[in-house]
């Protein structure tokens, strides 16, 4: 597991913002723990977080891009443990494409918070338990916010610049 490069995102004020924390049903313990972990970080930046479940990760991606429309922000939570067949990489490709396709689609941002691990101890160690060495629901919330403030701030360069060139042609 890659862990040691994790960026610290320094959480500023996500106040107004509204996300909606999409989580699956399967691998309930190591989703539930990602998911309140989505939450407490969406809470500390004063986030309002509405939340959808789904019962697979396969059914993430069209709940996501609904959400996706209402919805400044989304994150995605599940949990893919690699079984004895291709299944595992069938669905977390399908999965890893679908949620990308939405966040370009619908230009909003959708954190993958998706685990794709060969084991439940895998999982636990990413989930943001106490003794986990990671915390994905936590870090896909933080990465939902981030890259929200930074679309916005390059949206509001471009608006500023179109409101300039209107002028100067006035």
């Amino acid at each position: 597991m890659a862990h040691g490069g994790a960026p610290q995102i320094p959480l500023g004020s996500a106040k107004g913002v509204r996300v909606c924390v999409v989580s699956t049903r399967w691998n309930e313990e190591v989703c539930e723990q990602m998911r309140s972990r989505a939450l407490a970080v969406a809470a500390e930046a004063g986030a309002t977080v509405s939340e959808a479940r789904v019962m697979g990760a396969i059914e993430l991606p069209v709940v996501v891009q609904q959400a996706a429309r209402q919805f400044d922000a989304v994150v995605a939570l599940g949990c893919v443990i690699r079984g004895g067949t291709p299944h595992f990489d069938y669905v977390c490709d399908s999965v890893t494409q679908g949620l990308t396709r939405v966040s370009l689609d619908e230009s909003t941002p959708v954190a993958n918070g998706v685990l794709t691990v060969n084991s439940q101890e895998q999982a636990r160690a990413r989930a943001g338990f106490s003794d986990s060495i990671e915390d994905k629901g936590g870090e896909a919330m933080a990465a939902a916010l981030d890259t929200l403030a930074t679309l916005r701030e390059l949206r509001a360069t471009a608006h500023h610049r179109e409101t300039d060139v209107c002028e100067e042609q006035a």
